[in-house]
């Protein structure tokens, strides 16, 4: 069998069969097969797609290349989250604790950023010797034990996917539905929780910026869900404008911790409760979303979230103690205020751009190599769709990067919003539920 010969059969928009399938993904994670061939292989998926049996044996061959989790030692219904990435996501870190207040247990493997997408890892790494890379068998202690664990991607989870993935985000194959969706559900298939939740962000900030392509990516997803008898529901959700109002790691902390609080922005705390009273749904704790969302919507006036969230950080080795006075850290170097041009209602128009701003300011990575600077971001002093004074603060970019770039931050940032003199019509949060 020849790799030339998968290409070309690919590139005319055939199909490939099981085993040569399994020929690619094993040449994938042995590097059998040269870095050119297969960015010759992506490509022509991009161009051509995959059917539907292609694509479950595709992420069935990804599958078999590694381990696979077994989380049966686990007491109660497990839940994964996956979110497709988006500009100040951090809904993972208060899904959590809001789930696990609610009885589930939450078992997530989380990755780190790369471009626009700040990663769940990323923000963890901003709490002093916080450990993400644990063995599965205290990650599931840990969860027995605090009701979450969120730890990084082991090595051998799904190998042939980690390395295609490298390659598809310097070949512009990236936005490809059909890897997309075979390289988040090999991955949460391989680690095999009773239910998996997908976030499918939708917008100018995300890789599927329109409800169509959204719809189509979470049918994709749920196919092969459900070709391996998993349970999984999807959220579609607005990437129009940043999730939230801080876009940067310990920003997007303080921000975890006063939603905890019950005083955190209200559309992260509309997207979790949706989130969670589905996660509820399909352990039947609940009868109906409604009295999920209810239920998720109640917890966050406990303190109970809040100390699991705690006890999470302190078993996976996180100085707790740096929580306390998270409102309290050392500052940027720098706070550039951006200020509004005119009197009317700010509309976030360039999303994209604004996650573009947060990583040259310093908070995310263009390469995996680059290092990031946790305190580095932005923070909206006003939210899409409010009505604002002209020379009030807009946002506030924190930085750390020398003078000589601010000028280039500042221009940026305005492109990434309008003063309109007419209100707009604001979208949901939750676009659609695919169940």
């Amino acid at each position: 069998m020849l790799m030339i010969d998968l290409i070309t059969k690919k590139k005319l928009g055939q199909s490939l069969n099981e085993d040569e399938l399994k020929f690619l993904t094993e040449g994938i994670a042995n590097q059998l097969i040269p870095d050119y061939q297969i960015t010759a292989w992506a490509m022509a998926v991009y161009f051509r797609g995959m059917n539907k049996d292609e694509l479950v044996a595709y992420t069935k061959a990804i599958i078999a290349t590694g381990e696979t989790i077994d989380l049966s030692q686990i007491n109660g219904f497990s839940v994964d989250k996956h979110s497709t990435g988006g500009v100040g996501d951090k809904t993972s870190l208060v899904f959590g604790p809001i789930a696990a207040a609610c009885g589930l247990k939450v078992a997530k493997i989380s990755g780190r950023g790369l471009g626009i997408t700040g990663g769940t890892i990323d923000k963890l790494d901003t709490i002093p010797n916080f450990k993400s890379d644990l063995a599965i068998i205290d990650f599931i202690k840990i969860v027995n034990k605090v009701g979450m664990s969120i730890i990084s991607q082991t090595t051998n989870l799904v190998p042939a996917d980690k390395k295609l993935y490298a390659l598809r985000d310097v070949s512009a194959t990236v936005d490809s539905l059909p890897l997309i969706a075979a390289s988040v559900m090999s991955k949460k298939i391989a680690m095999g929780a009773d239910l998996i939740l997908l976030d499918i962000k939708c917008g100018k900030g995300a890789f599927v910026q329109n409800i169509v392509m959204a719809r189509k990516l979470a049918r994709l997803m749920i196919n092969i869900g459900k070709a391996f008898n998993k349970k999984i529901y999807a959220i579609i959700s607005d990437m129009n404008k940043p999730l939230g109002q801080a876009v940067g790691n310990a920003l997007e902390l303080q921000e975890v911790i006063l939603s905890l609080k019950n005083k955190g922005p209200s559309d992260l705390k509309t997207l979790v409760s949706n989130l969670v009273g589905l996660a509820l749904l399909g352990a039947k704790e609940v009868t109906t979303l409604v009295a999920g969302i209810n239920k998720a919507n109640k917890m966050f006036t406990s303190e109970k979230p809040l100390e699991i969230f705690y006890q999470f950080v302190k078993n996976q080795g996180g100085d707790t103690q740096y929580l306390d006075k998270i409102d309290k850290l050392p500052t940027a170097n720098y706070i550039i205020k951006v200020k509004a041009p005119a009197t009317g209602y700010l509309i976030f128009t360039n999303n994209y751009a604004l996650g573009e701003l947060s990583v040259i300011l310093g908070a995310g990575r263009t390469t995996k190599t680059d290092i990031i600077d946790p305190i580095a971001g932005i923070y909206l002093k006003q939210v899409h769709g409010q009505k604002v004074e002209k020379d009030s603060i807009i946002m506030e970019l924190h930085t750390n990067k020398d003078q000589y770039f601010h000028q280039q931050f500042l221009e940026l940032a305005f492109t990434t919003f309008q003063i309109t003199n007419k209100k707009q019509n604001i979208k949901p949060i939750i676009l659609e539920i695919i169940m």
